[in-house]
């Protein structure tokens, strides 16, 4: 199998994963770990733009399968996937491979991103942000504490 028909696999995943995550609110950034470590292998990091957003994912996504394997779900403490990311790795000069403690990332196509983030943005301006019944809440959370909104706390690093 080529670089490219890896890219081109890889792709159809993350497409699958962007489509079905975004389902249950604003989807601010997606990571998929490319290591091999017991701890990492497999994960996907999902961000949303709302604290409920995040957990109707997990709630919903407890009770699914994708490719014939359960899904696991669970909120993560961590607020800057940056901090969590490899620099060697992201340098080319990482000597624990895989292995490392550190998140190693497997990254989409720069046009399939662009894509997918087009869509959301059509998707949310056409139908609004709000999905009823879902509990997702785009920029205006079902369910507010005391009247304050509680965003994602991750920064955006564009």
């Amino acid at each position: 199998m080529t670089e490219q028909d890896m890219q081109e696999n890889f792709d159809a995943i993350f497409e699958d994963l962007f489509c079905e995550l975004a389902k249950y609110g604003n989807l601010l950034e997606l990571h998929v770990c490319d290591n091999v470590g017991d701890h990492l292998i497999g994960n996907v990091y999902a961000r949303y733009e709302w604290e409920t957003e995040a957990q109707a994912a997990v709630e919903a996504l407890n009770d699914r399968w994708y490719a014939g394997r359960p899904l696991y779900a669970e909120l993560s403490p961590v607020t800057d996937f940056r901090e969590a990311c490899c620099r060697q790795n992201e340098n080319g000069e990482c000597n624990r491979g895989g292995f490392c403690n550190f998140m190693h990332l497997r990254v989409a196509s720069k046009p399939l991103i662009s894509s997918l983030n087009a869509s959301q943005r059509m998707e949310r301006r056409l139908n609004g942000s709000k999905k009823e019944g879902s509990g997702a809440g785009g920029w205006e959370p079902p369910s507010m504490r005391n009247g304050e909104r509680r965003r994602s706390a991750s920064p955006k690093h564009r």
